[in-house]
């Protein structure tokens, strides 16, 4: 089950640029919040309060709660705006969800016993998440905040697919749903990058012994 969360939010009538602009100065976001077959509701929420939330990871997959004028409904959080270079929220999108229909969410892979692997305590490979989370299908009370993924075991050139993950009770993958079983991690050799630079560093330097001819033959001329 995800963590619990919980958004105070206020409703607003005013729309359009110039009533968002006023309301970022006062320290506020608009906010709308639709789904369940509801009417959407335009919202306003504390800025700092939001981004403080935002910056905690389950934030963004579990089930909320958005307490409007006391009254509380449960949503998941859809789309975040930011600003194109401060560290500002412009606007977020939340859906209502009902206990009875399932969703979609993407939920963040947890990789644990990397350190311990065989393929890089002793063959000296690396790591590589080729996915850090997946699209999954399920009821929100069934809604995992991660899913981990144990990598002790692995040797050089192993990897994990999704089909070899063991999902929590009501949890489906979507990826899987439609055959795709897709390679999650692996741990690959460090020499091979070792190899493809020293290859870059002698095709530069024939480089440069070339041109460096090049210009003696014509000076010579």
């Amino acid at each position: 089950m995800s963590t619990s969360h919980t958004i105070i939010a206020e409703l607003r009538d005013v729309q359009g640029t110039g009533a968002s602009r006023r309301l970022r100065h006062a320290g506020k976001i608009p906010a709308i919040l639709y789904g369940s077959g509801k009417d959407t509701a335009m919202l306003t929420l504390n800025h700092n309060s939001l981004y403080h939330n935002m910056e905690d990871e389950s934030f963004h997959s579990s089930i909320l709660t958005v307490e409007i004028d006391g009254k509380k409904e449960k949503a998941i959080l859809r789309d975040v705006q930011m600003h194109a270079f401060k560290q500002l929220i412009m606007h977020i999108d939340l859906q209502r969800v009902s206990a009875k229909d399932k969703i979609h969410m993407n939920i963040p892979f947890h990789f644990t016993g990397g350190e311990e692997a065989p393929g890089v305590k002793v063959e000296s490979g690396i790591v590589s998440h080729l996915i850090t989370e997946l699209d999954i299908v399920c009821l929100p009370d069934d809604l995992p905040e991660f899913i981990s993924i144990d990598i002790s075991a692995l040797n050089l050139g192993d990897s994990i697919h999704l089909s070899e993950i063991t999902l929590p009770k009501g949890v489906e993958s979507s990826a899987l749903s439609h055959g795709d079983d897709l390679a999650v991690v692996t741990i690959v050799a460090v020499r091979a990058t070792a190899e493809e630079d020293e290859v870059s560093e002698e095709e530069g330097e024939e480089g440069e012994e070339g041109a460096a001819a090049g210009d003696e033959a014509e000076a010579e001329e």
